[in-house]
């Protein structure tokens, strides 16, 4: 084979290949129970952070490096695949705030970090809200339930819910909700299972849900809380090994469990998937990374992510989940509802036709469609009448069963 010969067939393979990834990479983008690499996080590697969602971009604060407890912060761009460094904790005036193993969540067009633990303090009490507009941090009201470090939260309809953890005289189970507008605290009931620490917690359509932990062994129960009977629920036990220090998410009508370190001191990579309609749960992929805990996770674009924490060695690496799509999400029945929130009703807007439409409580009781709704120019109209303020949930599925959508409203 001459030189010439040989470059050609080189040019040719190397188009093929450049063919094969052109055609394979939309289909890998767009796969089903999938992990992929994403940026690792800036900075030195760490566990025990905190992250929360605002403003279209991911964030992560604080945490502990192997020299020590840190303040610092920097946001995750979704379509950039890219960190920034952001204003640290408490801004200028912040020594001192360096922390792990806080509370982070957000509000609208803020975000709060409270509690936690630092290089000199064991435990913190204090309260800092992050404005996006402005880019800067202000100290709020301290948290009603005292010091405490690896607590756990969640947030329902713009309402946060922070509780259990560890404090100096022991592991606590009470529950307490914040107020933004009033800037104030209240304990609401108490968490449904034992006093623990390290518990993993989300939110997933209009309940809180916690689980897992350590009590002083290993826990693997999983329990729902309901913001408006303020009551707890035990739901299907987590089916993996017990274990504290796990990542969680929720993207409705599924909730996520993976990672942490397990009854067996296995720091672990497995997967698991809570269904709300079922009340149980299926195992996923594992998660491509080594196995760990005291990671972060968040939520962006309806993929999550999940990375950093501690494996014997402080990790900086992030990976990406796509989560199995049912087929009423792949082929959806697009509507849409106004205003939402609503006080007396609201107009359910709807192409299609040759549906059904079913409404229930954020419990699961259906509602008597025949006294709440009518048929409308645009779709239907759903009127409150005499039911109380809360959540509910909208399905509209086609006759022939095989697409179903939903949506909620919140009457206030």
């Amino acid at each position: 084979m001459t030189l010439f010969q040989l470059k050609k067939l080189l040019f040719n393979n190397m188009k093929l290949l450049l063919f094969l990834l052109l055609l394979v990479l939309p289909i890998l983008s767009n796969a089903q129970d999938t992990w992929s690499i994403k940026d690792s996080v800036n900075g030195a590697p760490r566990s025990v952070s905190s992250s929360f969602v605002l403003g279209g971009e991911a964030y992560i604060v604080g945490g502990l490096d192997e020299n020590g407890f840190r303040r610092k912060m920097y946001s995750y761009t979704f379509s950039q695949d890219d960190w920034d460094q952001e204003e640290s904790l408490g801004g200028l005036n912040g020594s001192g705030l360096n922390r792990g193993s806080a509370c982070a969540f957000t509000i609208g067009s803020k975000s709060y970090v409270c509690l936690g633990q630092g290089d000199l303090n064991g435990f913190f009490q204090d309260t800092w809200e992050y404005d996006l507009v402005t880019q800067t941090w202000a100290q709020k009201a301290d948290f009603a339930g005292g010091q405490r470090r690896q607590a756990a939260c969640f947030v329902i309809d713009n309402v946060p819910y922070v509780g259990t953890g560890i404090a100096p005289d022991g592991l606590k189970k009470d529950m307490y909700k914040y107020d933004y507008v009033t800037n104030s605290w209240t304990q609401i009931a108490d968490f449904g299972g034992t006093a623990r620490k390290e518990a993993a917690a989300f939110q997933m359509g209009a309940q809180g849900y916690m689980g897992t932990g350590d009590d002083g062994i290993m826990r693997d129960d999983f329990w729902q809380y309901e913001p408006t009977s303020d009551t707890w629920t035990q739901k299907a036990n987590f089916p993996g090994t017990a274990r504290k220090g796990a990542a969680a998410w929720g993207i409705f009508p599924s909730g996520f469990i993976c990672t942490g370190e397990d009854i067996n001191f296995t720091y672990t990579s497995d997967l698991w998937e809570y269904n709300y309609y079922t009340d149980s749960w299926m195992q996923r992929a594992n998660f491509i990374g080594p196995g760990r805990t005291n990671a972060i996770a968040f939520v962006l674009n309806d993929i999550a992510f999940v990375g950093t924490g501690f494996n014997g060695e402080f990790l900086d690496d992030l990976y990406a989940y796509n989560r199995v799509l049912e087929t009423s999400e792949t082929d959806k029945i697009t509507f849409s509802i106004y205003p939402n929130p609503a006080t007396n009703s609201v107009s359910i807007k709807l192409d299609e036709v040759n549906t059904e439409i079913s409404i229930s409580t954020a419990d699961g009781k259906k509602i008597n469609t025949d006294i709440h709704l009518s048929n409308s120019f645009e779709g239907y109209t759903f009127e409150r009448n005499e039911l109380p303020a809360g959540t509910y949930f909208v399905s509209i599925s086609s006759k022939e069963g095989n697409r179903t959508s939903v949506q909620k409203i919140i009457f206030q």
